[in-house]
């Protein structure tokens, strides 16, 4: 898909935010039915993120026989994207579909539940979140809001960025201009670049205007509709700050509590569903994005050097530390216990799937 026809579909929701706010009345309520608004951080029709989003909300509204009816917003027709989580706070919204590390601001352990450098895939993420004690955490995070997250889906290991030009060591980091969110923008500001966070919808200009040198978002399946290799042809992977980075969907916990239990299960079961089927949405297609990327446009893939990926793991080891041992009570709970289960869960991952994984390189293809 092309940028420009991408955006085209999504302009005739975007560009009418005053006659989309005519339907923003408070939530309906009538013979026992709910209408919630949800918010999102993407744009409308967004490939896996913001189509999940929808997904998520339909399932919703299906499942409840109506009862609990949701009504989607894209970023910028009720809010920007990156206000999302204020619209549940204040009340505007009832729901908001992002990813939490944008909202470090307010807790920086909230980035332990999208994605952490050199941390969790999402199989590990969503064994400590559901098995482990993570939701627990994230719950007492939240609860100062007055709002609940919930895990609701996941893009699997992203890509590493789009770049003018290629990168050959650690020196061509510095003063790069580079758009990346989270703990990871920390990371690469370690490493000299100057970071700073964009929307998904603002990125292509601010690399169109020469305001940033580089970018990452998500993958081929988002980037490819993005249109980020009209601007830059250097594509690198794999990420090594976003290794299973995890959306969330929030909710107003007291209107949440509110609703029957029944209903209360089933927002928390749809998102578990959400969680599973965008990583396979994502999965099935990266690939092939990939494929049109390289041989329809022209994009040459690379693997950043080993200096980069060396310094980048001395770089997150060094955040995640003073995190640890220097952040607010909350956030010390959520580093000591996320690091308490990645030494677990990586044992898995290390000692079994990598070593199958590296097998299948090595001796088996199928024809």
């Amino acid at each position: 898909m092309k940028r420009r026809d991408f955006f085209k579909k999504a302009g005739a929701a975007t560009a009418g935010v005053a006659a989309a706010a005519t339907t923003l009345a408070a939530p309906a309520i009538a013979q026992g039915n709910i209408t919630w608004r949800m918010v999102t951080t993407w744009p409308k029709n967004f490939p896996g993120l913001g189509v999940g989003a929808q997904r998520l909300a339909d399932r919703i509204t299906a499942a409840s026989g109506g009862r609990l009816s949701v009504q989607v917003f894209a970023a910028g027709e009720m809010v920007p994207g990156l206000q999302a989580l204020d619209a549940v706070i204040d009340g505007s919204a009832e729901m908001s579909h992002g990813a939490a590390y944008y909202w470090q601001n307010k807790s920086q352990g909230l980035s332990f539940y999208t994605g952490v450098p050199y941390g969790m895939t999402n199989r590990e993420l969503a064994a400590w979140v559901r098995h482990m004690g993570g939701q627990e955490i994230w719950d007492d995070i939240y609860d100062q809001f007055g709002v609940q997250g919930f895990l609701s889906g996941d893009t699997g290991t992203q890509a590493g960025g789009w770049f003018r030009n290629e990168l050959t060591g650690v020196a061509d980091v510095q003063g790069l201009r580079f758009r990346t969110p989270g703990l990871g923008g920390q990371v690469w500001e370690k490493l000299g670049a100057s970071v700073t966070n964009l929307a998904a919808g603002d990125i292509f200009a601010a690399l169109q205007n020469g305001t940033l040198d580089a970018a990452e978002f998500v993958g081929p399946y988002n980037d490819l509709a993005l249109g980020f290799y009209q601007i830059a042809k250097n594509y690198y992977f794999p990420s090594f700050i976003e290794p299973g980075l995890a959306t969330e969907l929030v909710v107003d916990k007291a209107k949440y509590q509110e609703l029957p239990q029944d209903l209360q299960e089933l927002v928390k079961f749809v998102c578990q569903a959400e969680y599973d089927e965008v990583a396979s949405d994502f999965a099935a297609n990266d690939p092939r994005a990939l494929q049109t990327l390289v041989n329809d446009h022209g994009v040459t893939v690379r693997q950043f050097p080993d200096e980069i990926l060396e310094a980048g793991a001395v770089a997150a080891k060094e955040v995640l530390t003073n995190i640890r041992d220097n952040g607010d009570e909350l956030t010390k709970r959520v580093a000591e216990s996320y690091v308490e289960a990645f030494k677990i869960v990586r044992q898995k991952t290390d000692g079994t799937d990598s070593l199958f994984l590296r097998a299948r390189e090595q001796y088996f293809t199928l024809d």
